[in-house]
């Protein structure tokens, strides 16, 4: 067997592994789909079958008692900040460190990249926000999230500065520019690449968490989509078909976002790796 037939069997080999792999997701979200359709009684038998009965009528009343027209705003609001805050943050914190190559932004490089591995403190900053008068309030959430994702946004932006030519910067310094200048001008409609992917993950991770919210928001109003449908559970946990229909409804805007911005995932990713 030649080294050509050799690589195309090992190529249809790892893609069946993958296809067998991914049925364990897919299986489990058609149930969870083809269920949300079913009536109460038939969706006990958890089956890919068709609905005997199509019942739209289970995402209205998930929709109307579920409170997911407030939640979803709520969510909204959260992870939208949150990923506007962590853009502005970590790309400047990452110019900085990749223009000033000192012993200390080497330090500081670190310091960041700790955040991937370090866990997060609950007692701790639940004290810190007492003390600053906020727990409670989505603001104290987005402040959180804004800095769990700094880490990882930190290591994307670096890479892909670093590519960045110095000299465009002392062009721009000797034509009178500030630092400021620099970055807002030249620097950020270079990085929108990886904006766009920092954008993205930041966004799934937020909305996808039920444990910050679950933790950090006293007010069941502020409430996201995934924390109504931990209550929704609360109250509906024999209707398996309204709590289908529930995490579709939730899951369902993240995976759209998702399927229309994978090659910008991918791109970034790629720049800010081979770049870097």
């Amino acid at each position: 067997m030649g080294f050509s037939r050799k690589l195309a069997f090992r190529n249809y080999l790892v893609e069946g592994l993958l296809i067998l792999a991914s049925l364990t997701i897919i299986l489990p979200l058609l149930m969870m789909i083809f269920g949300s359709f079913m009536t109460s009684s038939e969706v006990l038998r958890f089956t890919l079958k068709l609905p005997e009965k199509w019942m739209f009528s289970n995402y209205t009343q998930v929709f109307k008692e579920g409170g997911l027209g407030r939640a979803f705003l709520n969510g909204l609001l959260i992870t939208g900040v949150s990923s506007i805050v962590n853009i502005i943050t970590s790309s400047a914190a990452s110019f900085i460190l990749v223009r000033r190559e000192t012993k200390w932004s080497s330090m500081l490089y670190l310091y960041f990249f700790m955040g991937l591995i370090a866990p997060m403190s609950m007692i701790t900053t639940i004290r810190v926000l007492q003390w600053m008068g906020i727990y409670g309030s989505i603001t104290s959430v987005i402040l959180i999230y804004s800095a769990l994702n700094t880490a990882f946004s930190v290591f994307l932006y670096s890479g892909f500065i670093k590519s960045i030519p110095k000299a465009l910067d002392e062009v721009a310094f000797l034509e009178g520019a500030n630092m400021f200048d620099v970055f807002f001008r030249i620097v950020t409609p270079l990085i929108v690449p990886v904006n766009a992917t920092v954008a993205i993950m930041v966004f799934m991770s937020v909305w996808n968490d039920i444990t910050i919210p679950l933790y950090f928001l006293t007010d069941s109003s502020n409430w996201t989509m995934p924390l109504s449908v931990y209550n929704f559970y609360g109250k509906y946990s024999r209707d398996w078909n309204l709590i289908f229909a529930d995490l579709v409804l939730t899951s369902l805007p993240v995976l759209i976002l998702y399927l229309f911005a994978q090659k910008y995932i991918v791109s970034g990713l790629t720049a800010g790796a081979v770049k870097g």
